[in-house]
């Protein structure tokens, strides 16, 4: 059975991550103009593709918090997931509201590695949790990689 208070809390923290972090998206006309490769996803298809990443994380988040029975690991839980939103926000700023690919591109490392490190905790507690986080993970792959191609076709920046 999944707890429904910390469901709730944990995609309302999901929920205010995606509103932040998209409000730091601009796809105005620098973005449209930088070179990307050619498998970089179309623009729509990004809100759903992080909407459905978020309730994943939200999910393994809550069946984390339920399996873990140390209050101290709830607790190393809750902070590991908020290091990560801080992360994933500030990629969007980096990216988008300061216009450095480059910067943002070293700061991709530190957010997979985030969500390395709550997969990996998850799995102590659940499998289940742990793998829930795998879509996360790949997708924050594929961003570094098609943040790679876009300095590798754009830079210098600054």
């Amino acid at each position: 059975m999944i707890p429904r208070r910390p469901l709730l809390i944990a995609a309302g923290a999901a929920l205010a991550t995606a509103i932040v972090g998209g409000a730091m998206t601009r796809i105005d006309a620098w973005y449209t103009g930088l070179e990307k490769s050619s498998l970089n996803p179309p623009d729509w298809a990004f809100a759903p593709g992080w909407t459905i990443i978020f309730a994943l994380a939200a999910l393994a988040a809550t069946i984390g918090w339920r399996d873990a029975k140390i209050q101290r690991d709830r607790f190393l839980l809750v902070i590991f997931f908020f290091f990560n939103a801080v992360l994933n926000i500030a990629w969007s700023m980096v990216f988008f509201t300061l216009r450095r690919p480059d910067w943002a591109l070293a700061e991709v490392a530190t957010l997979w590695i985030s969500v390395a490190v709550i997969a990996v905790f998850l799995a102590r507690f659940s499998k289940a949790a742990s793998l829930l986080m795998l879509p996360y993970l790949g997708w924050v792959s594929f961003a570094a990689w098609l943040n790679y191609k876009v300095v590798q076709l754009n830079g210098p920046f600054g």
